[in-house]
């Protein structure tokens, strides 16, 4: 008699161990059942042997222009052919160990230069390939001629943009994830992207990414199991109910990694900061300040800006794309208009909203009205600014000082800076500031400078809250791709509860299928040459 036995076998080739079911009886050798040849399917990956090219590429890996050493790389089966010709090798060095050679011209017979040459045999080299790298002086005359003599060499031409990398993630040497994050990596200007970019290099993304596809394959597998044998009665009892916890489980991970408010995106492209405000109370000024140099035009005449003035920069390691706009207020000046539309426009994309207020304009406020409320002061600035009607005024009013991720209304936030304190009576302001301690204000003055570091310190912690730590928690989402696919999962495993509730189970497994194959078009399990030429195209040449 035959009987169904659960097995938690590994598969040769396979990174997954999943429920799998064989038949056996008596006298016969166990025997796959078709769920052993579908989750072969589903947990094939890229090629499993190395890929090779029958082009063998070299380019140049280290910047252009003038510079102490410049690093030459090759890659393909003619690596060691290269080598032996430039470098007049009768046999290969001993790999990864850095040589003194004198590089010759193939043509002249002549020397091109001394420099180090390193050889790195397949598969133990960055392309998974035999590499050859050539470590050159800088100068443009010797990487011309390293370039030309490697050009003449039958076989070997120059790569194209990633190619490099391409070749590593087909020889899965790096999955898509880890790609991306070395693309940000060369990228990254700041020190917050830095980190970011070198987790998910080392493949933290990719492996939680991985975690969830193995879990849905084996929910799959054991789905169906119980569409192949529920009949016969020889299934374990409750798989179907095990199968349907472990959806709510994972479906309630993806959509808290989801539920993110973009941190790491944000993280990658920079924090989108405006500074909005009337006319004159100094917009300009601030933006200067903050960039160091004299990005806007600052003068004594209202209106001096029109358009939106943008500065990148760094604050506190993190990256912001900070936008001096148009001072807003009525105006029957056409270009003057147009100028405020463009301002709040912006601000509605902005991930913090600075708004600047004059310190005499308070003030007078404050000493004018005995019932004088600071929130109230701040509702009619914002709704006189035409902020409140456009639906940018934020959460100003949360009664936390400290945000966090989870109460920031989408991402956005407001926070007010009084500037021109140098004009006011020392004291009046902060009595002014310190009349509602629920408000996180600040006092600045852009002449004397006076306040600026306070600020620059407010303004840091709120783009540590905006961003994130890259380093804490589970890695963030960085690509908009990701975010598409993860979605696009959640569907799948809400349309499996879907099925599974009207008892449609074959549906329900497709379901499954689906949500595994979104996953792996993240990591790269699972490819098109579309999805390949958007992650490539930014890399450099070199790369």
């Amino acid at each position: 008699m035959m009987k169904i036995v659960p097995i938690l076998p590994v598969l040769h080739n396979f990174r997954h161990i999943s429920r799998l079911y064989i038949l056996r009886s008596k006298n016969s050798r166990p025997v796959c059942h078709t769920v052993t040849d579908n989750y072969t399917r589903i947990t094939q990956s890229r090629h499993s042997s190395v890929y090779t090219s029958k082009d063998t590429i070299f380019s140049l890996s280290s910047g252009h222009g003038k510079c102490g050493v410049a690093v030459i790389r090759v890659s393909g089966t003619k690596s060691s052919a290269v080598l032996k010709k430039l470098g007049r090798f009768k046999e290969l060095p001993r790999p990864r160990y850095a040589e003194l050679r004198t590089l010759h011209d193939q043509t002249e017979n002549i020397p091109i230069d001394h420099g180090l040459v390193l050889w790195f045999p397949a598969p133990r080299s960055f392309t998974g390939e035999d590499c050859v790298e050539f470590q050159i002086h800088g100068g443009p005359a010797v990487v011309a001629a390293m370039a030309s003599n490697l050009s003449k060499i039958p076989g070997i031409r120059q790569a194209e943009a990633g190619e490099f990398t391409k070749r590593a993630f087909l020889n899965n040497k790096l999955d898509l994830t880890e790609i991306e994050g070395l693309g940000d990596l060369i990228h990254a200007e700041t020190e917050a992207q830095r980190r970011q970019a070198l987790r998910q290099m080392e493949g933290n993304l990719g492996k939680l990414y991985d975690r969830w596809r193995f879990r849905i394959i084996k929910m799959m597998a054991n789905v169906e199991a119980f569409i192949d044998f529920s009949e016969d009665e020889n299934i374990e009892e409750d798989i179907i109910n095990h199968v349907n916890k472990e959806v709510n489980d994972i479906l309630l991970e993806i959509e808290n990694h989801l539920h993110d408010n973009r941190r790491g995106e944000r993280l990658r492209s920079g924090v989108r900061v405006t500074i909005l405000g009337e006319p004159n109370v100094g917009k300009s000024s601030l933006l200067n300040l903050i960039a160091q140099r004299p990005a806007a035009i600052v003068s004594d005449i209202a209106g001096t800006t029109r358009d939106i003035v943008e500065s990148a920069v760094n604050i506190g390691g993190y990256p912001v794309l900070l936008s001096d706009t148009a001072g807003l207020r009525e105006s029957r000046d056409v270009i003057e208009k147009e100028g405020v539309r463009r301002a709040l426009d912006r601000a509605k994309n902005s991930d913090l909203k600075v708004i600047m207020v004059s310190a005499k304009d308070i003030v007078k406020h404050f000493q004018d009205d005995e019932m004088f409320d600071l929130r109230v002061y701040i509702e009619e600035t914002l709704k006189q600014l035409g902020l409140s009607e456009h639906g940018v005024a934020g959460n100003m009013f949360s009664d936390k000082q400290n945000l966090t991720s989870d109460n920031i209304d989408k991402g956005e936030e407001i926070f007010m800076v009084i500037n021109k304190t140098d004009l006011i009576e020392e004291g009046i302001v902060k009595t002014v500031i310190n009349s509602n301690d629920k408000l996180k204000i600040c006092a600045v003055s852009c002449t004397n400078e006076n306040g600026i570091t306070e600020f620059l310190e407010v303004l840091t912690k709120k783009l540590e809250t905006l961003c994130g730590n890259p380093l804490s928690g589970n890695p963030s989402l960085t690509q908009a791709r990701h975010r598409q696919h993860l979605c696009n999962c959640v569907s799948q495993l809400h349309l499996y509860q879907h099925y599974i509730g009207i008892e449609d189970v074959v549906l329900a497994a497709q379901s499954l299928r689906r949500g595994t194959r979104e996953i792996g078009k993240i990591t790269g399990n699972i490819t098109s040459e579309d999805i390949l030429d958007v992650i490539f195209k930014d890399f450099c040449i070199g790369k």
